[in-house]
């Protein structure tokens, strides 16, 4: 943006018209609540400020002495004093000053860590729906880039408001004292600081918000291309070239926000100059006159002169504290956004934990809505970003002037997003809804193995979703021993339920620390014979460094087959007694395929198992059929009775099951 036609004083006056920030009660008390906690160090903190306000002080004084006394008057003694004081101040400020720096260096990490504790302990709280509906680059920029924002408020913006304000007042005491008339002359410039800082204000704090959301997109757009998946994505695909022009689009934008922010900053930052230049000229100018008339000494206008420098300073630095603080709050409005994101699977007050679990499963007349929200509830975080992947290069952000995107998520992630048409208001329409169970009802007895068959999208993985609840039905109740899930801490299901999903992911660690995820307390023993259970023990001790061989990034040094074991092997370690697995093996060698057969085999013994079947003989040694269709349990019963229906399982046999053998 350039200066001309009207200049930058015209954009700061369009902004008025713009939205004003605003800095509420409420923000602020709810800010104050995380300096609560370290209320002996603000305290100190500001005694130490008072202190170094007053040791600047002297300094004006004694160069008055000076000049007024010890030099005219040839008093040597009262010169060596003044010399040895001289040096002594700025020792002691220094001292305290650094004193001052630790206190707000504590207080600052302290309120950081406090901030970024409760907002990574709020995101595990949070649904599984969330994190399908929001950017991994965008969660990691609210606990980094926001959060450090929030501690520069605590530590400096905060702190140099109050030492500002002292120094002002002490200073302002300090100058009526030695002439009230020069004072006055000096202030008469003061309207002419606060107006540029009134308009330019808002200006700046709306750059500050447009330049963390900025950043989050590049964090976003990083995350999703530098991960091993997202990645090999772009090399297959061959879109390097697109995806370093997306990045550039996006670090351009960033790099213009800096700049405006800069050049605005610095205009601002020069009229202010201007105006304390032209004040300091004025008394110079009168204390001059007065001076030549013999009104007062000539130190006398040395040390208000320095008085005057002292004053402007933080003057300036005051005018600009609306824009700072209005600036600082963005990084705790951002904050504050993620912490009040309701939880939506909430343990109840009246929790019990779920013991002697004998392992009875019954959906209850389940039916599910992936996009059905409580009142408050937000899918995930208000700004994400979708990119159009047509030919165009335009960013859509939500926010004002946008048509909004209704999205449609799957539990694995994959979302079908269309561009809702505007009603004759103008606002978008409700999303379309996408009803994954319709009225499911059906109970697995202790110790049996269900089988979960039916077509792509018949609702198979929403089931198996439901029962560790990653989500909570929209109506129905699902059951374990009778009791509601809803009735149980959430602590206590995890423990007895364990899953392995058809994406198996482990974590940039050893294979040791991948496994003892499930049971930290497991024994050497314990984790080999859990290892040797899942066939993957003899490949482990294979390898250099054994069960210390870092897997890489999701696993991505193992096969697929390996990584498999190792997720199964993790699983008998947990030794829960629910299990949910999706027995996902089409992909891999025959080897691979009849080394994790022979494992689910032993990790189903004696345990409740639901399993989406892909195998006839996981289905053939099932106790029970499920079969699925369009979010309906449509069929129920032994492989023989199913195939004795002739109904959808019989097709399914013929088609999938019988011909390809799994």
């Amino acid at each position: 943006m350039g200066f001309h036609g009207g200049g930058w004083w015209a954009y700061l006056s369009h902004d008025e018209e713009q939205d004003r920030p605003v800095v509420t009660r409420d923000l602020l008390r709810r800010v104050g609540q995380f300096a609560r906690p370290y209320t002996r160090e603000v305290v100190l903190l500001l005694v130490s400020i008072l202190l170094t306000t007053a040791i600047t002080l002297v300094s004006p004084l004694l160069m008055r002495s000076l000049i007024d006394d010890a030099i005219p008057n040839a008093d040597r003694r009262l010169l060596n004093l003044l010399a040895v004081a001289l040096v002594t101040v700025p020792i002691l400020n220094g001292l305290v000053g650094v004193w001052q720096r630790k206190l707000s260096a504590f207080v600052g990490e302290s309120v950081i860590f406090d901030l970024r504790c409760g907002l990574y302990e709020h995101f595990q709280r949070l649904s599984l729906r969330f994190f399908t509906q929001s950017r991994t680059g965008e969660l990691m920029s609210r606990l980094n880039n926001d959060v450090v924002g929030a501690q520069s408020a605590v530590s400096n913006t905060l702190i140099a408001i109050f030492s500002n304000i002292v120094q002002v007042v002490a200073t302002l005491a300090i100058m009526i004292a030695l002439e009230w008339r020069l004072t006055l002359l000096g202030l008469v410039v003061l309207p002419f600081f606060y107006l540029p800082a009134r308009r330019i204000g808002r200006v700046l704090r709306d750059l500050r918000r447009r330049s963390m959301v900025l950043n989050a997109e590049m964090n976003a757009t990083m995350n999703e291309t530098l991960n091993v998946s997202g990645a090999l994505l772009v090399k297959l695909f061959g879109r390097e070239e697109r995806e370093l022009a997306r990045f550039r689009r996006d670090s351009a934008a960033v790099r213009d926000l800096g700049v405006h922010s800069a050049v605005i900053g610095r205009w601002f930052f020069m009229v202010l100059g201007i105006i304390g230049a032209v004040g300091s000229a004025l008394v110079y100018w009168v204390g001059g006159y007065l001076t030549i008339e013999g009104a007062f000494t000539i130190g006398t206008i040395v040390a208000f002169g320095a008085y005057l420098g002292q004053l402007y300073g933080p003057l300036m630095a005051l005018t600009n504290a609306p824009v700072e603080f209005a600036q600082s709050m963005v990084s705790f409005e951002r904050v504050f956004e993620v912490l009040d994101i309701p939880v939506e699977i909430a343990e109840a007050p009246d929790a019990q934990p779920l013991r002697d679990v004998e392992g009875r499963i019954a959906f209850d007349h389940v039916t599910f809505d992936y996009t059905a929200l409580s009142d408050g509830q937000r899918a995930g975080l208000a700004e994400v970003v979708r990119y159009d992947w047509g030919g165009g290069e335009t960013l859509v952000r939500r926010g004002r002037g946008r048509k909004p995107r209704s999205v449609a998520y799957r539990p694995n992630g994959a979302a079908d997003d269309t561009e809702a048409p505007e009603t004759a208001n103008g606002s978008a329409p409700a999303a379309p809804q996408r009803i994954a169970l319709k009225d499911v009802d059906f109970q697995i007895e202790p110790g049996q193995l269900a089988a979960l068959v039916g077509p792509s999208g018949a609702g198979k993985t929403t089931i198996t979703y439901l029962i560790p609840r990653l989500y909570d039905p929209t109506g129905g109740r699902v059951l374990i021993d009778g009791r509601d899930l809803r009735s149980v801490t959430l602590n206590s299901l995890a423990e007895n339920i364990g899953m392995v999903t058809q994406e198996t992911y482990l974590f940039y660690d050893t294979i040791r620390a991948n496994l003892l995820y499930a049971r930290p307390d497991a024994t050497e023993a314990q984790m080999i014979a859990a290892a040797r259970a899942a066939n993957i023990h003899d490949f482990i001790a294979g390898l250099p460094d054994g069960y210390e061989t870092v897997v890489g990034e999701r696993g991505y040094r193992l096969s697929g087959g390996e990584r498999q074991r190792v997720a199964i092997a993790r699983v008998i370690l947990k030794d829960p007694r629910i299990l949910v697995l999706d027995e996902a093996t089409s992909h891999l060698d025959s080897l691979s395929e009849a080394l994790i057969q022979d494992a689910l085999q032993h990790v189903m013994e004696g345990r409740t198992s639901l399993v989406i079947a892909h195998r006839l003989s996981t289905i053939l040694a099932a106790d029970v059929i499920l079969v699925m269709n369009e979010g309906r349990l449509v069929e129920r019963g032994t492989h023989e009775e199913l195939l004795a229906r002739g109904g959808l399982y019989a097709s399914l046999y013929e088609t999938q099951f019988r011909t390809e053998g799994v």
